[in-house]
C-alpha cells in the first residue's frame, strides 16, 4: 500500500506564504517525477509544478517566480513553497508521484488534497 499525505494548507492573507509538504510512504522501490496540481471550485485540475528525481523542474506560468518546488529523495517528500499568494491561488492542492513498489509496475499515485485559501 502506498500513501501520499499532504500537509501545510490553510488560510493566508494576500501576499502571504505557505509551504506544502507531501510525503510518500509504503513499499516504495523508486520514485520518478513528483508534482503538485490544484483544482479551484468549478475549474479543472491544473498543473502547478513538477520535479524529477534528478531535480529538473517545471513550473506553471501563472505561479512562476512565486512558487518553488523541491524534494528530499531520502524522505520521499516533495515540497511547494508558495510566496506572494493571490486570491486566485485559492484551490485544493494535490500532490502526485510516479513510483514503483517492490511488487508493482510504475503507477501515478495521488494524495487526498489540502485546501489553500487566500483571503483577507
Amino acid at each position: 500500500q502506498v500513501q501520499l499525505v499532504e500537509s501545510g494548507g490553510g488560510l493566508v492573507q494576500p501576499g502571504g506564504s505557505l509551504r506544502l509538504s507531501c510525503a510518500a510512504s509504503g513499499s516504495i522501490f523508486s520514485i520518478n517525477t513528483m508534482g503538485w496540481y490544484r483544482q479551484a471550485p468549478g475549474k479543472q485540475r491544473e498543473l502547478v509544478a513538477t520535479i524529477t528525481s534528478g531535480g529538473s523542474t517545471t513550473v506553471a506560468h501563472s505561479v512562476k517566480g512565486r512558487f518553488t518546488i523541491s524534494r528530499d529523495n531520502a524522505k520521499n517528500t516533495v515540497y511547494l513553497q508558495m510566496n506572494s499568494l493571490k486570491p486566485e491561488d485559492t484551490a485544493v492542492y494535490y500532490c502526485n508521484a510516479d513510483l514503483k513498489t517492490y511488487d508493482s509496475s510504475w503507477y501515478t499515485h495521488w494524495g487526498q488534497g489540502t485546501q489553500v485559501t487566500v483571503s483577507s
